[in-house]
């Protein structure tokens, strides 16, 4: 009996209204990193605690940021971290058009 796999179909997250994409530059301590934003801003990302002990960010990942309403271009929360495999697909569609 010889069993064929179906594709499975998965959702990646885009950038919704109000949010950034961006590679993380350095890490700075604690729960910040600095983060080059495709807008062309440098803004200091908040890992929020959530995420903090879940996901490991590292230089180089693309994540998802949500500037603040106040100080907005300095400064945003992380909203999510891309795979690798997740950063290429976003990369083939043209959404992620930035490297490190």
């Amino acid at each position: 009996m010889i069993f064929i796999e179906e594709p499975t179909e998965f959702r990646i997250r885009t950038p919704g209204r109000g949010e950034v994409l961006g590679i993380v530059e350095s890490m700075l301590g604690t729960n910040k990193i600095k983060v080059v934003c495709q807008d062309g801003k440098v803004r200091i990302g908040r890992i929020p605690g959530k995420m903090r002990k879940r996901i490991w960010i590292r230089e180089g990942d693309a994540v998802l940021l949500k500037p603040w309403d106040i100080q907005g271009e300095k400064f945003g929360d992380i909203k999510y971290r891309y795979t690798p495999t997740e950063m290429s697909w976003l990369r083939k569609k043209g959404i992620l058009t930035m490297s490190l």
